[in-house]
């Protein structure tokens, strides 16, 4: 049985996608590790005193997942690698696979010191900073990392019954990524640099289809619909909605393609910028038969609050 469990991070991104055998964890694998706050600064008020809101790591605790065999990082933006820490701190994990890889013992990168970067260019040094960060103060809990080139479609064999096509955007991010960051990492802060890669780093997510029995998960991390409306978009059962529902994140054409029968919204709710928006929900619903989200988000006429830890999917 596959079962896939999108966490409720608030602000974010996290799956814990596993493979149970007769009762006993086969295989354990998390696509992105969420924020690192369960409240963005940005988002005005209180927390709904009956949201289930939780961290990534404490997920983990509470389901027994003591060890990850993998951990895939679909791009570096905060609400998908803030929460890697508090993972780490956690599990142990075979292998990370991401498009980058700092140099051991890398960082701190100190984003808020006094060097003259605008707020978009320290936001992204501070990304790397907490992504750099994690690895650094917790020694020992990867035992392996992989760097993902970006050059080609990559398929992973991660069981018997499972498995898992990476796909990426243009070659010449993933080359341009490497070369930010590893000038951030020789103490080299161009503004220039920053803000640019800054605008690129949602169009570099990776996203991921999984097989299973028949059945077919795609996860579209933060990727624009524009991006991938193209035949290679073939029809799946469920779908991770890319980019929390924003506008730019779904089209028509991109859903005539994929024909979800179930979409999951990973998306805090309250957020003040209209994701999910309206019209994307309103859009997914003409084609899935099931519309998820991830927090108790409310759309007068539209979506009523539902406060769980996780959707929570079972795939025999």
């Amino acid at each position: 049985m596959l079962v896939l469990d999108f966490i409720n991070v608030g602000n974010g991104d996290s799956a814990l996608i596993r493979e149970i055998e007769g009762g006993a964890q086969k295989f354990a694998m998390l696509v992105d590790c969420g924020h690192d706050s369960l409240v963005r600064d940005d988002h005005p008020g209180e927390l709904d005193p009956r949201s289930r809101r939780i961290y990534a790591g404490d997920f983990l605790k509470k389901q027994g997942v003591a060890r990850l065999d993998k951990v895939l990082l679909t791009h570096f933006h905060r609400d998908h690698i803030g929460g890697l820490s508090r993972v780490l701190e956690s599990v142990t994990v075979g292998e990370l696979l991401a498009t980058y890889v700092p140099p051991t013992g890398a960082g701190p990168l100190e984003p808020d010191g006094d060097n003259g970067l605008p707020k978009a260019a320290r936001n992204a040094v501070r990304c790397l900073d907490l992504y750099a960060g994690a690895l650094r103060e917790n020694p020992g809990h990867v035992e392996r990392m992989t760097e993902l080139p970006g050059t080609r479609m990559e398929r992973f064999q991660l069981t018997d019954s499972l498995t898992m096509d990476v796909l990426f955007g243009e070659a010449a991010l993933y080359r341009r990524q490497r070369e930010v960051y590893d000038a951030l990492f020789r103490g080299e802060r161009d503004s220039y640099d920053l803000l640019h890669w800054a605008k690129c780093m949602n169009i570099s997510s990776l996203r991921q289809r999984l097989y299973y029995h028949g059945k077919e998960i795609v996860l579209g991390g933060d990727f624009y619909a524009h991006m991938w409306e193209t035949a290679s978009a073939a029809p799946c059962d469920i779908l991770k909605a890319p980019h929390h529902a924003s506008l730019s994140s779904t089209t028509r054409k991109l859903l005539k393609m994929l024909q979800p029968e179930t979409v999951v919204v990973s998306v805090a709710a309250g957020r003040p910028d209209e994701r999910p928006h309206p019209y994307i929900i309103s859009l997914m619903r003409e084609f899935a038969e099931e519309v998820h989200f991830t927090d108790a988000v409310s759309i007068p006429g539209l979506v009523n609050p539902v406060f769980h830890e996780s959707v929570h999917i079972e795939i025999e």
